[in-house]
């Protein structure tokens, strides 16, 4: 299992709306509204790197209000 950090950036006024709508998929364990460059922290898990891809290229990315996002996988040192 691969986890993820997702950081994303949305359209103004609209964090709490995406992170609503991100919590309701699957393969995510929280989504969290924070201030600074990036709106809504998302962390993820899933089977390997190329389902990981998928959770965001095809569910997270799609969520209208969606500016940009930035995929931090987890590695253990």
């Amino acid at each position: 299992m691969i986890q993820a950090f997702v950081l994303i950036q949305t359209e103004v006024g609209k964090a709490a709306h995406v992170a609503e709508q991100v919590r309701a998929i699957q393969g995510v364990e929280s989504a969290d509204d924070v201030t600074g460059p990036y709106d809504v922290i998302v962390k993820a898990s899933a089977p390997d790197v190329d389902a990981l891809g998928k959770l965001v290229v095809a569910r997270i990315q799609s969520i209208e209000g969606i500016t940009r996002t930035l995929t931090s996988p987890v590695v253990h040192l």
